[in-house]
């Protein structure tokens, strides 16, 4: 494909991240069209008209005293979206349930989660799910560590059932080719997939799922041949090559230049663009055409990275949605609702 032609189709890409919510409701999932702003507003639903206000002083409140709660709830409504539909059966308990899955372990930021419902319940009891929870705390979060605010669709119903056999969420040393067709395959695009790559802007990772880049990329015996050399060195001191017996896998942050200040930033794809990128996923970026253009973009660009990661998570946050009686409003995130 040639340069101009490349370049055609990452300015036609990008000019769908300008596009406001309210008219990227056109292009939502025929489900996601029972959700509203105004949902709780409504007598017919059973009004909490303030409960955006309630989660976003929770969110705060927690927020001020632990900033990596936005890493948290982003990993969760990953991990709930993109699996079985954005239904918040990434949050129920069970020997089975989806959070006991590998691809889940060491997720986090459930008990705020809890907090939260519990603060839900007592101002308006049985009526908001866990689901529109999740959405609007998650959107609260990163809005402070400074991604944008957006306008949250709610109207959302918690699922039935969860299953760690369902859990089908990518490796991290995943190539673009297949981590863009996961992505197409939920419903969502290629900026979509460069945009919320953009979450590990913030956050950290177990050694665990690096030291193939480290000491054996693709059973080679040696280190990734992309991955800068000065920057190798620093991870291979903070990932020893075995890990420490009796000792817990060690942790790294996502995004060195972020660290434990959390800020959402565009510098995530600055070390895409360097070979600096912590995880295999994210250095693959560079490989492909149009994800490397698109990151280029974003590196350049901070305002075209927020605007485009409001509206890809917009569309991840309405993946598979339940309304309606298709779903119920749990009174605790962790359990379904006893049958009656």
């Amino acid at each position: 494909m040639g340069k101009e032609i490349q370049l055609c189709l990452v300015a036609s890409v990008l000019a769908m991240a300008f596009v406001s919510v309210s008219e990227a409701a056109s292009t939502l999932p025929p489900e996601s069209k029972q959700l509203s702003r105004k949902f709780y507003k409504k007598p017919i639903n059973g009004t909490c008209p303030n409960v955006e206000t309630y989660v976003n002083h929770q969110v705060r409140f927690y927020w001020n005293l632990d900033k990596s709660i936005t890493a948290k709830f982003l990993k969760l409504l990953y991990a709930d979206c993109m699996v079985n539909g954005c239904d918040a059966s990434i949050l129920l308990d069970g020997p089975q349930s989806e959070k006991k899955a590998s691809q889940n372990s060491g997720l986090g930021g459930f008990l705020i989660i809890d907090k939260i419902k519990q603060v839900i319940e007592e101002r308006c009891p049985g009526i908001v799910s866990c689901a529109d929870i999740l959405n609007l705390a998650t959107r609260d979060a990163i809005h402070l560590a400074g991604a944008p605010s957006y306008p949250v669709l709610l109207g959302r119903r918690d699922g039935y059932s969860s299953q760690a056999s369902w859990v089908d969420l990518p490796q991290p040393s995943i190539s673009w080719e297949d981590g863009l067709a996961y992505f197409q395959s939920k419903g969502l695009d290629i900026l979509d997939y460069v945009t919320l790559l953009g979450g590990h802007s913030l956050g950290k990772t177990h050694c665990q799922y690096i030291r193939d880049r480290l000491y054996n990329f693709k059973n080679t015996g040696k280190p990734d041949p992309s991955m800068k050399k000065s920057f190798l060195n620093q991870l291979r001191k903070d990932c020893p090559k075995e890990r420490i017996k009796g000792q817990r896998d060690q942790l790294v942050y996502l995004n060195p230049d972020s660290g434990s200040n959390y800020r959402f930033t565009n510098k995530f794809y600055s070390r895409v663009q360097t070979n600096q990128a912590v995880l295999g996923v994210d250095q693959e970026l560079r490989y492909g055409n149009i994800t490397d253009e698109i990151s280029q973009e974003f590196a350049k660009d901070f305002e075209d990275l927020r605007k485009s990661f409001a509206l890809s998570i917009t569309r991840m946050g309405v993946l598979k949605v339940l309304t309606g009686s298709n779903g119920e409003v749990r009174k605790n995130c962790r359990t379904q609702n006893p049958k009656r």
